[in-house]
């Protein structure tokens, strides 16, 4: 029988909480425990989706809920409704990070030993405030990046203040540096991260993709109550579900609604580059604005589109890798991915034969793929089941949490997250 493991978890977002990362974390948290282990969880109130506390959370800084497999700890995320205001999103993030980490001291009982502790980032605080937990426990520090910051915020002009990004870039590399194990979710990242360490250390980063839970999202009927309810017939529907950001090129979706008059286009998500997306969508019967669905209606969500988007801008795909990829082939739809060619997404797309994968930033390249599969369902729909077939068989969570078991196990026994003493 494998020892029973003491972990703790430092994340931004855990179930109830909608964040994408939340859902991640909360499963593997979950899967974890089921694999017998003690973990406590020191998280954020639940603020994702109005980016304010959620109702019958307010009130309190912190709360404290027992589970059968530990604890979870919640305290203030010092939320800000204006994501384009970076110093106030900045005090937040170090206010988080202050009050996780106190509470991540009393994680399971003050100074008692764990394992290792987890943290998440974004934001990058949670590097330092990781260290000073597992420090505080003598416990291995794993770092989990889910996006490679600011390395995208500069990319996209989001940040332009040299002396911010300067000190941003010091304190990424002093979070690496300091962790046992860095995981990152593509080899794309992981060369990212491993040219800012030194040489000595590049076997302390491994990659862990993220998963997607195929029981939970399957293939449905394309006729869904939510295209009724957003007015729309059999025509076909390229749809995008998520956040509407800088990093994302959305607006590509709406030249190609332009160009394909016969077709319907979603954009379904919220976020700071949606007012521009809109204007640049204005006077266009076929596109559809939608807002965040509930958590049980996702797969009837992801039905509705005939085609799904992953738009992402030049030279992001080194530092983020958009999961709602593997959303879409579990939901049997296939993808057309404007994205850096050779990076994890397009070869995806290749191996599993689930989508078509065009240069980034380009609406002729991007038009001409969705015309191809708008125009001949059959062929969309086989691509969607190739898609399916895959991810079932490579991403399932029960086998990413016990990459990260193995990893933890692997540093209590003195080997590197590559599996080397």
């Amino acid at each position: 029988m494998k020892p029973r493991l003491h972990l703790i978890v430092l994340c931004p977002h855990f179930d109830p909480d909608t964040a994408p990362t939340g859902r991640v974390i909360s499963r593997i948290v979950s899967e974890l425990a089921e694999r017998g282990h003690r973990i406590d969880v020191v998280t954020a109130l639940p603020w994702y989706r109005a980016h304010r506390i959620a109702p019958g959370w307010n009130g309190r800084l912190s709360r404290s809920e027992l589970t059968p497999w530990g604890t979870i700890r919640r305290v203030h995320p010092f939320p800000g409704a204006d994501r384009s205001n970076l110093a106030r999103r900045l005090v937040g993030f170090v206010g988080f990070s202050a009050l996780g980490g106190w509470a991540g001291l009393g994680a399971g009982g003050w100074f008692r030993r764990a394992d290792a502790v987890i943290a998440m980032s974004p934001p990058l605080t949670m590097g330092l405030t990781g260290r000073l937990v597992a420090w505080s426990h003598r416990a291995r520090l794993v770092f989990n990046v889910q996006d490679v910051f600011p390395d995208a915020a500069a990319t996209t002009g989001a940040i332009t203040n040299r002396t911010l990004l300067s000190v941003a870039r010091q304190l990424e590399r002093a979070s690496y540096r300091l962790a046992d194990a860095v995981t990152v979710l593509s080899d794309d990242l992981r060369d990212n991260v491993v040219a800012k360490l030194p040489p000595a250390r590049a076997d302390t980063v491994a990659t862990i993709p993220n998963f997607v839970d195929t029981d939970r999202i399957r293939p449905a009927d394309r006729m869904t109550a939510y295209r009724a309810e957003l007015g729309l017939g059999r025509e076909p529907v390229l749809l995008y579900a998520g956040n509407v950001g800088f990093s994302q090129s959305v607006e590509l979706l709406v030249e190609a609604a332009r160009r394909l008059p016969g077709i319907s286009v979603v954009i379904n998500g919220e976020g700071v580059a949606l007012a521009d997306v809109r204007r640049r969508a204005a006077g266009l019967a076929n596109v559809h604005f939608a807002g965040y669905v509930p958590d049980e209606r996702l797969g009837e969500l992801l039905a509705t589109g005939d085609v799904h988007a992953v738009p992402l801008r030049r030279g992001l795909a080194a530092v983020s890798v958009p999961s709602k990829t593997y959303s879409s082939l579990a939901a049997g739809r296939p993808v057309v991915a404007a994205i850096d060619p050779g990076t994890a997404v397009p070869k995806i797309l290749d191996e599993s034969g689930g989508g078509i994968a065009v240069p980034p930033d380009d609406p002729d390249a991007f038009a001409g793929a969705v015309a191809l599969l708008t125009g001949d369902l059959e062929q969309a729909q086989r691509m969607g089941r190739a898609g399916r077939a895959w991810v079932a068989g490579h991403t399932s969570p029960a086998a990413v949490a016990e990459r990260y078991e193995l990893l933890v196990s692997g540093l209590g026994a003195g080997r590197s997250p590559d599996g080397h003493r």
